[in-house]
């Protein structure tokens, strides 16, 4: 089985920026691409960002394009989100996700692995 363990939350002030990583272990899904998605108190899981299996291709959310980053290493199993300029309404659980496919879907039932998620709190 594929587990996803996602890392890199906590506290954060308004403006400032986080890193989180997910390092997946287990048997990997053939040339599967990777995705993060949040869920905020109260509110639906939403869609954040996605990477190609190969990480030459990636896709954002309005809300977050230009503000976060989306990457991956191959050689570590390791996907990671750079988020910069913060802001209070980010505050959410922010998971990591896997599917079969090369195209990094926008949609939740795409992917067929999830992380437990770690929380993010911006502070204002």
């Amino acid at each position: 089985q594929v587990q996803l363990v996602e890392s890199g939350g906590g506290l954060v002030q308004a403006g400032g920026s986080r890193r989180l990583s997910c390092v997946a272990s287990g048997r990997t899904l053939s040339r599967s691409a990777m995705g993060w998605f949040r869920q905020a108190p109260g509110k639906e899981r939403e869609f954040v960002a996605a990477i190609s299996w190969s990480g030459g291709g990636t896709t954002y959310a309005d809300s977050m394009k230009g503000r976060f980053t989306i990457s991956r290493d191959m050689f570590k199993n390791t996907m990671y989100l750079e988020m910069n300029s913060l802001k209070p309404e980010d505050t959410a659980v922010y998971y990591c996700a896997t599917r079969g496919g090369d195209y990094p879907a926008r949609q939740l039932d795409g992917y067929s692995y999830w992380g437990q998620g770690t929380q993010v709190t911006v502070s204002s």
